[in-house]
């Protein structure tokens, strides 16, 4: 078995996700540390010069599967594909975003390789040439270290928890092609439905601007969604606007919905249940505007405003416009 850490790139419309770039970052810091390399793989059809990034970032070799079978993810043919792929090159360690598509395939992989997975990690080191994984359990109450048994080690990570290194465009893409036999697929897409409008991507944005139950309506998500297009941000809610049919579910932030790690969550009329915190405490900064001054958010929070949202969203908002004018 090699000491390298093999990283599963996953691409939407043809386009690398960020957290791509993440997990090459620390991929390249555990590889330094075994002695190996950051390699990653890339699964799809007609994919040509949008897996340069790739290398730029720092992965030495791009492992490429190209066939009409795998335009569209599916969940036996990728994994299909990978457990193949992985069997061959025996990495150390694999990597897979802890994204919609990540969670669904990564158990699936690590079931059909027989190995351990450690979900949603957000730190990994190396202690005598064994790997040491962290990871929020008990809706983030604790934080679990885990010693893989098995190898290669498998984990999700989490987005935003690590940072992207800095691209070396320079680095020409090392690229192989390999098998891209699916095999038998029961499941097929049969059709995408994109949503109207362009929406930023809540696990991957660094700004999260969120509303809960003190909106009062659905009607009021407007200030939220105002305050959030100025700081080019994305929308969230918490469960009970969503339970409420305020927002769907795809805006969900929790336990039950997504985990955010962003550079800044701002949480407007959310009271901080353990449901919703779990999705969000991790944020580097988090600001909440609640006016009651008891609410379980405040606890979390870096800065807080004790107050009327409907009085200081608006103000907030026009303020940023004012800010951004003036350049």
């Amino acid at each position: 078995m090699s000491n390298n850490v093999l990283v599963v790139a996953e691409m939407r419309e043809s386009v690398l996700k960020k957290i791509c770039f993440e997990m090459i970052g620390e991929g390249k810091r555990i590889a330094d540390k075994l002695g190996g390399a950051v390699e990653a793989v890339v699964l799809g059809h007609e994919v040509g010069d949008e897996i340069a990034p790739l290398a730029h970032y720092g992965a030495e070799k791009t492992y490429l599967a190209d066939d009409p079978a795998l335009a569209n993810y599916t969940a036996e043919g990728y994994t299909n594909v990978l457990a193949r792929l992985i069997k061959e090159t025996e990495p150390i360690l694999v990597l897979t975003g802890a994204t919609t598509q990540g969670k669904d395939l990564a158990p699936r992989l690590a079931a059909r390789l027989a190995v351990g997975l450690a979900s949603d990690c957000t730190g990994f080191e190396v202690q005598d040439g064994e790997l040491l994984v962290t990871r929020p359990i008990y809706a983030g109450k604790a934080i679990a270290t885990i010693r893989e048994e098995t190898t290669p080690y498998m984990a999700t990570v989490r987005p935003n928890i690590f940072a992207a290194p800095e691209p070396d465009t320079s680095r020409a893409a090392q690229v192989e092609k390999v098998p891209a036999d699916a095999g038998s697929i029961r499941a097929k897409v049969i059709e995408m439905i994109q949503e109207a409008g362009e929406r930023i991507e809540l696990t991957e944005a660094d700004i999260v601007v969120s509303g809960g139950r003190g909106l009062k309506g659905p009607e009021n998500f407007a200030l939220i969604e105002a305050l959030a297009q100025v700081l080019g941000a994305a929308v969230g809610a918490s469960r009970a606007a969503v339970d409420a049919g305020w927002k769907d579910h795809s805006y969900q932030v929790g336990q039950t919905g997504k985990v955010v790690t962003p550079t800044l969550y701002i949480a407007c009329g959310i009271s901080g249940a353990i449901q919703h915190l779990a999705g969000m405490k991790t944020s580097r900064y988090i600001m909440a505007i609640n006016k009651d001054s008891d609410a379980p958010i405040f606890k979390v929070a870096d800065y807080g405003i004790v107050g009327d949202l409907f009085k200081v969203v608006p103000v907030l908002t026009e303020e940023l416009k004012k800010m951004r004018a003036e350049g």
